[in-house]
């Protein structure tokens, strides 16, 4: 298959496109470099990939025109829509920022995929767009979505451009709901990233209410298994959602413990009032995507703590990051 993939560049996008070459795809990474944080950490992440005759790097925005019309003699089978603005709290002091890039961007995408008619769209959501609902675990079949924060809001904004563009123009979209990822290559505005700069760095890290705020932690390459499965995916409807999450929320203080442990060091910890945007728990039901994509947890949260530790201090420690 030939596959369009935004944000190629970046932290999921990279292994995304590693796997997907691997299984013998063509894939044409898009990315636009966002300032959002260093160029050099994204230049890591494809180094090998621009070199593999399965990948083409264009460096575009897809709020852009200039992008599309340089995609405009290709053919995808696939789009696979993971660029985005991230982040909860810097989206409270940016939302048109965000609103442009996740909202206008994506309507930029599926109007492509309709002039070409690209009929298979998948879309990165986040657990975000639950907000503060208190049914736990969260079902992709829950009517009661309260985002708070313009991210999440954003993001839910994507999900509701694809259900319209599936009933409108017969493009199957599937938007996967990410449940705090992370693995190598992690971006450094998330709290494992920070977490071991700050440990690395002798500094201390912040705890943002009484340490007991849960997150359903997923590795990466357990997101990319998720992304596979939607890829082979053929739905009744055109339009689905799926949860991808770990299902076994862990609460931040057990979190810095277990980063403790991987790494033999302790923390200094600074306690804080919770932030405007974060919500207390994050906690996937992953029913649905087990029974129709086939999907699985396979890595333990020390795990893959210690992969990301292997990949920072030989990655970033260099880089003096």
């Amino acid at each position: 298959m030939n596959i369009l993939l935004t944000g190629g560049a970046g932290f999921i996008g990279s292994h995304c496109c590693n796997i997907l070459t691997g299984d013998g795809h063509t894939v044409t990474i898009v990315d636009n470099y966002d300032p959002f944080y260093n160029k050099l950490i994204k230049a890591a992440n494809i180094h090998s990939l621009l070199n593999n005759p399965l990948t083409t790097f264009i460096e575009g925005d897809i709020t852009q025109s200039q992008l599309y019309d340089s995609l405009s003699t290709e053919h995808f089978d696939y789009i696979i829509h993971l660029a985005a603005k991230a982040g909860v709290r810097p989206s409270i002091a940016n939302a048109l920022d965000y609103e442009n890039t996740n909202v206008k961007g994506t309507l930029n995408l599926l109007e492509f995929a309709r002039q070409k008619k690209i009929n298979q769209f998948i879309f990165a959501s986040s657990s975000s767009v639950y907000g503060v609902n208190p049914d736990y675990p969260w079902h992709e079949n829950n009517s009661h979505l309260m985002p708070i924060s313009p991210y999440a809001a954003t993001k839910l904004a994507g999900e509701h451009l694809g259900f319209t563009y599936a009933h409108l123009y017969n493009i199957q979209f599937t938007a996967l709901r990410f449940f705090t990822v992370y693995g190598p290559g992690q971006r450094p505005d998330l709290a494992i990233h920070k977490f071991f700069h700050a440990l690395y760095h002798n500094k201390p890290i912040e705890i943002y209410g009484a340490g007991d705020t849960l997150r359903d932690y997923t590795f990466v390459n357990d997101i990319v298994s998720g992304i596979k499965g939607a890829l082979s995916f053929r739905g009744k409807e055109n339009f689905n959602v799926f949860n991808l999450g770990g299902n076994e929320p862990v609460k931040l203080i057990d979190l810095v413990r277990s980063i403790e442990n991987v790494t033999k060091k302790k923390f200094i910890l600074e306690y804080k009032d919770m932030q405007p945007g974060d919500v207390p728990v994050t906690y996937a039901s992953i029913d649905k995507a087990i029974q129709q994509l086939g999907y699985k947890v396979t890595t333990r949260l020390e795990d893959g703590l210690q992969q990301f530790k292997v990949w920072y201090e030989k990655t970033l420690l260099s880089m003096n990051q």
